[in-house]
């Protein structure tokens, strides 16, 4: 599975990073109404918050914003965003390999998400600039991860300049294709 097309179905929605019940249908190879009665059956395992439905303005929004979802323009059915423990929950439910396979896909793009913003956020409160220097390399090891998992480092490059002292970092992380 690739972690770039899980990556672009992740949206925000009510301050929540979620997959729409239709993307996660096609990650998962089933038809929508699949999702949705996995969900309906089992009430036990979608909790408050699990699911988000959207209001008619936040579908709109969605729609406009990104053009594979064009389909639920006219669509009369209510939308439903899945967050990272509903889709754990649907693996439960959705027994093929397919479904396997995508979950675990769908666990570690979000947590290298997860991971990926962290690590943005503390690299600019770090003081040291050996961490720093190593956070800045674990930034550039994930994004590079999550453009292009087929591939495999085969050498790093960590460039410090001082110029009238502003501290510049550059990380250069190389990948070649995995040896099969």
């Amino acid at each position: 599975m690739d972690l770039e097309k899980i990556k672009s179905k992740i949206i925000c929605i009510q301050g929540q990073q979620v997959i729409l019940d239709s993307d996660a249908a096609e990650l998962y190879g089933v038809a929508t109404k699949r999702i949705n009665e996995a969900i309906r059956n089992n009430p036990d395992k979608f909790p408050n918050g699990y699911i988000i439905t959207l209001t008619d303005s936040e579908k709109t929004e969605v729609v406009e914003i990104f053009d594979h979802l064009a389909k639920l323009r006219f669509s009369p059915a209510t939308v439903k965003g899945l967050s990272e423990k509903a889709l754990y929950m649907l693996a439960t439910i959705l027994k093929s390999p397919m479904a396997t396979d995508t979950t675990l896909a769908i666990i570690e793009t979000f947590a290298k998400v997860r991971e990926l913003s962290r690590t943005i956020a503390e690299i600019g409160q770090q003081t040291d600039k050996e961490v720093q220097k190593n956070m800045l390399q674990r930034t550039g090891e994930i994004i590079s991860d999550i453009i292009n998992p087929a591939l495999e480092i085969t050498d790093t490059e960590t460039t410090v300049e001082l110029n009238l002292a502003v501290l510049s970092v550059k990380h250069t992380v190389k990948r070649t294709s995995k040896k099969e």
